[in-house]
């Protein structure tokens, strides 16, 4: 369980900087998750082919398997463009919302009953949301492309959650994301029919980020969130992951100085997401010890 918990903050860590890139990357949001899944999938292909671990699937298990990448696709489409639409410190906190949906999605999609602790947890971190925004019109394109973001990012953790029972960590990112990249290159000309781009084509420090967002914040974060996904529920995985806007945040006021655009309630409402992170790695720890002892 120890060494799940590292992996997974590790992971939550490395998913800190894909804010920062987003910002930093001047494409648009849908050319950015396109050319993400291009060279994730490419270089996943290379890496686990060389090391023997890639495995042919049944056609339905790909198909099955696709699918949840697809989710993942609009997750990261819509999570940048709430950062393109508000900023960073706003679209990282939007994620927050994952724990919400999660334990109202887990129960529905799986058929077990609500958890009234995690609903309790999750609307402290709703709380700590509204605190946060206070109402402010200024993000309300950023602040609902976050939400939509969050469901999306749920459902994907609740999916994955099967997968991994099943299928080991390489298949599941390979064919998640590569079935992805497909699947959005068939929409792609149509998003760039709605949102025509000057050029298609990355800048050199454009495509040197893209290339840190595919291998470290992509092929790395997602093999280690996966595994720690065997051992953690996927309710305290995504939960844990609210700790990203914590190390996006910080980032971002260095490198942005988004916190002279930021007001005490911001400072409050983060304060009761760390709190309903620390909360449940203490209710996560209490059960692992008793189901020692038992």
């Amino acid at each position: 369980m120890k060494k799940a918990f590292l992996q997974l903050h590790l992971s939550v860590f490395l998913a800190g900087f894909t804010g920062i890139l987003g910002k930093l990357i001047t494409l648009n949001e849908g050319l950015l998750v396109w050319y993400r899944l291009l060279f994730t999938a490419v270089t996943m292909f290379v890496l686990f082919r060389w090391q023997g671990r890639l495995q042919k699937l049944p056609l339905q298990a790909i198909l099955r398997i696709g699918g949840t990448g697809f989710i993942v696709a609009m997750h990261w489409i819509f999570f940048y463009g709430s950062i393109k639409y508000a900023n960073v410190s706003i679209g990282v906190v939007c994620f927050s919302l994952t724990s919400l949906f999660t334990a109202i999605f887990d129960p529905l999609i799986n058929r077990r009953a609500f958890d009234k602790v995690e609903m309790l947890l999750s609307l402290l971190t709703l709380a700590g949301i509204l605190l946060i925004f206070h109402f402010d019109t200024q993000y309300r394109t950023g602040i609902i492309l976050g939400i939509i973001s969050s469901m999306f990012a749920a459902l994907f953790t609740v999916f994955n959650k099967r997968l991994v029972a099943k299928y080991n960590t390489e298949n599941i990112t390979f064919y998640e994301l590569g079935i992805g990249f497909l699947g959005l290159s068939l929409l792609l000309p149509f998003y760039l029919h709605a949102f025509p781009v000057a050029s298609l084509v990355p800048s050199f420090m454009d495509l040197v980020y893209l290339l840190v967002l595919a291998w470290f914040c992509t092929v790395l974060m997602y093999t280690l969130s996966m595994n720690a996904l065997k051992k953690i529920s996927a309710f305290t995985v995504n939960l844990c992951f609210n700790l990203e806007p914590l190390y996006s945040i910080i980032l971002a006021f260095i490198l942005f100085h988004e916190n002279k655009l930021l007001r005490s309630e911001f400072y409050l409402g983060l304060g009761l997401i760390l709190l309903s992170v620390a909360l449940q790695m203490v209710r996560v720890f209490r059960q692992n010890r008793r189901s020692k002892l038992a």
